[in-house]
């Protein structure tokens, strides 16, 4: 019995000795955990601020990109606008009270010019087609038919030219376009 008691002892003071290290080292797993939740959760409180710094952002240069299309919309025709200006100062000059038809005459091709240079600038273009040219229904619109020696469906005569810009056409041609001859 005796030594049953000394085993008995020995197994105790083992497994005291074995609670008492575990028993340290919670508290400092505990405390690691701690640290660890208190540094995430600063990360994540950062990242949260860089996720609304970067959204704020992101709105803000959709803003600015609105505003700027706006702008261009309203302000586009400005240059154009202001090269208009010269040819309205040139018609004002041509009907001066004191002009005389030469003088009419003259303002009227300086305001041709004027406005010729001021279509340049900007790449409008006239669609003048030639009598005989085929008929094309992009850049033209055929007004009437008429009986002629050209092949059908070809320009007769240009009643309106008609303008491109760059390559987008702002008003077609207005043309007579030939039909065939009827027999009889």
């Amino acid at each position: 019995m005796q030594h049953e008691n000394q085993t008995e002892n020995q197994l105790d003071q083992t497994l005291e000795q074995s609670a008492a290290p575990v028993e340290q080292e919670q508290p400092v797993a505990a405390e690691s955990l701690e640290a660890q939740v208190v540094a995430l959760e600063a990360k994540l409180a950062e990242l949260q601020s860089g996720l609304l710094y970067a959204k704020a952002e992101g709105e803000n240069i959709r803003r600015r990109a609105q505003d700027d299309v706006a702008a261009a919309h309203k302000y586009a025709v400005a240059k154009f606008a202001g090269e208009l200006l010269v040819v309205k100062d040139c018609l004002e000059m041509a009907l001066k009270d004191n002009s005389s038809v030469e003088n009419i005459k003259m303002g009227v091709d300086m305001t041709l010019r004027n406005l010729t240079g001021a279509f340049d600038k900007f790449q409008i273009k006239e669609i003048d087609p030639a009598p005989g040219e085929k008929l094309d229904p992009h850049k033209h619109q055929a007004m009437s038919a008429v009986e002629a020696e050209a092949e059908p469906n070809s320009v007769v005569s240009v009643m309106q030219k008609g303008y491109l810009l760059a390559e987008r056409v702002l008003r077609p041609a207005m043309v007579v376009v030939a039909k065939a001859k009827s027999e009889g």
